[in-house]
């Protein structure tokens, strides 16, 4: 049985389920607005805080939150052209990255967040323009994750709203943890 402590540090909203029934289109529209909302509710939640701050892992083990904030802006860049690839290619495979390594790298470990957050603003306005213009039937293309295997772009809308839920988690629960 897994430390419940240490889980809900780790997923402090809990982890990602699959709908168990099919999206409507509804529910992608809900997704979409979560994905909307979550470029401004970013730069709140990491508004004024010092780089000490910045570089203060969200739990033993965990990325700090400067990785979280580089992350998100890696990770939804993924996103963003693996729906475009669904979108325009007959299931396509797409490539997978290593997270871990990528927040190694030194932009994601010692950088200013500030790139990140202009990517992710950026990233998720058009984004959410572009789904926002597609038919329901549009959410049943698929690509292919060499781990993960077929994703249908309805159940990954709604997988980057609950990452989007999740990371920001990771911020605000430090903050208030911390009295920050």
């Amino acid at each position: 049985m897994p430390d419940i402590v240490v889980d809900a540090a780790r997923y402090p909203i809990g982890r990602f389920e699959r709908p168990s029934r099919a999206m409507s289109h509804a529910d992608v529209l809900a997704q979409l607005d979560v994905l909307a909302a979550l470029p401004a509710q970013l730069r709140t939640a990491v508004a004024g805080l010092t780089d000490a701050q910045l570089d203060t892992p969200y739990r033993d083990g965990g990325w700090t939150l400067r990785q979280v904030v580089h992350h998100l802006a890696d990770s939804h860049q993924h996103m963003a052209i693996r729906v475009r690839f669904a979108l325009t290619l007959d299931t396509p495979a797409i490539l997978a990255y290593d997270e871990q390594a990528w927040a190694m790298l030194p932009d994601a470990h010692a950088h200013d967040i500030e790139p990140s957050l202009a990517i992710v603003d950026g990233v998720h306005a058009r984004l959410v323009a572009l789904l926002r213009t597609q038919p329901a039937e549009a959410f049943a293309r698929r690509f292919v994750h060499p781990e993960n295997g077929e994703q249908r772009l309805g159940i990954v809308t709604a997988l980057y709203a609950w990452h989007s839920r999740h990371h920001l988690a990771h911020v605000t629960r430090l903050r208030e943890a911390k009295g920050w």
